[in-house]
Protein backbone atom coordinates (compact mmCIF):
# COMPACT_ATOMS: atom_id res chain seq x y z
CA UNK A 1 0.00 0.00 0.00
CA UNK A 2 1.34 3.44 -0.87
CA UNK A 3 1.54 6.38 1.49
CA UNK A 4 0.47 9.98 0.86
CA UNK A 5 4.04 10.86 -0.06
CA UNK A 6 3.97 8.28 -2.85
CA UNK A 7 1.21 10.13 -4.65
CA UNK A 8 1.01 13.48 -6.43
CA UNK A 9 -0.86 16.04 -4.30
CA UNK A 10 -2.50 17.48 -7.43
CA UNK A 11 -3.70 14.41 -9.34
CA UNK A 12 -3.08 11.55 -6.85
CA UNK A 13 -1.11 9.46 -9.39
CA UNK A 14 1.89 7.50 -8.16
CA UNK A 15 5.17 9.41 -8.09
CA UNK A 16 8.40 8.08 -9.54
CA UNK A 17 10.83 8.10 -6.60
CA UNK A 18 14.46 8.69 -7.52
CA UNK A 19 17.32 11.16 -7.01
CA UNK A 20 17.67 14.47 -8.79
CA UNK A 21 20.36 17.04 -9.48
CA UNK A 22 18.64 20.42 -9.17
CA UNK A 23 19.32 24.14 -9.39
CA UNK A 24 17.59 26.52 -6.99
CA UNK A 25 17.39 30.29 -7.50
CA UNK A 26 17.57 32.16 -4.20
CA UNK A 27 15.96 35.54 -3.41
CA UNK A 28 19.28 37.36 -3.97
CA UNK A 29 19.28 35.92 -7.55
CA UNK A 30 22.20 33.59 -6.77
CA UNK A 31 21.81 29.94 -7.69
CA UNK A 32 22.65 26.80 -5.76
CA UNK A 33 23.23 23.43 -7.41
CA UNK A 34 22.36 20.36 -5.34
CA UNK A 35 23.28 16.81 -6.31
CA UNK A 36 21.47 13.55 -5.55
CA UNK A 37 18.40 15.02 -3.83
CA UNK A 38 15.76 12.35 -3.17
CA UNK A 39 12.40 13.31 -4.60
CA UNK A 40 9.29 12.20 -6.43
CA UNK A 41 8.26 13.09 -9.97
CA UNK A 42 4.71 13.09 -11.28
CA UNK A 43 4.86 12.12 -14.93
CA UNK A 44 1.34 13.43 -15.50
CA UNK A 45 1.69 16.88 -13.88
CA UNK A 46 5.45 17.19 -14.55
CA UNK A 47 6.03 18.36 -10.98
CA UNK A 48 8.94 17.46 -8.71
CA UNK A 49 8.21 16.97 -5.03
CA UNK A 50 10.97 17.17 -2.43
CA UNK A 51 10.47 16.61 1.30
CA UNK A 52 9.91 20.06 2.90
CA UNK A 53 12.14 19.08 5.84
CA UNK A 54 14.99 18.42 3.41
CA UNK A 55 14.41 21.80 1.73
CA UNK A 56 14.71 23.48 5.14
CA UNK A 57 17.78 21.42 6.06
CA UNK A 58 19.49 22.55 2.83
CA UNK A 59 18.46 26.15 3.59
CA UNK A 60 16.49 26.40 0.34
CA UNK A 61 13.16 27.39 1.87
CA UNK A 62 13.11 30.74 0.08
CA UNK A 63 14.52 29.32 -3.15
CA UNK A 64 12.76 28.24 -6.30
CA UNK A 65 13.71 25.10 -8.21
CA UNK A 66 14.50 26.23 -11.76
CA UNK A 67 15.93 22.99 -13.17
CA UNK A 68 15.98 19.32 -12.16
CA UNK A 69 17.19 16.19 -13.89
CA UNK A 70 17.53 12.60 -12.77
CA UNK A 71 20.93 12.16 -11.16
CA UNK A 72 23.73 10.45 -13.11
CA UNK A 73 24.28 8.30 -10.02
CA UNK A 74 20.87 6.68 -10.52
CA UNK A 75 21.47 6.15 -14.22
CA UNK A 76 24.89 4.60 -13.56
CA UNK A 77 23.43 2.25 -10.92
CA UNK A 78 20.80 1.08 -13.43
CA UNK A 79 23.45 0.48 -16.10
CA UNK A 80 25.60 -1.59 -13.73
CA UNK A 81 22.63 -3.73 -12.66
CA UNK A 82 21.80 -4.79 -16.25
Amino acid sequence: MSTGRDRCPACTRLLISTRFDATFRLPDQSERLCFGIPGGLCTDCHQLYIDPDLIQLLDLGNGRCTFAIESDIVLQERAWSM
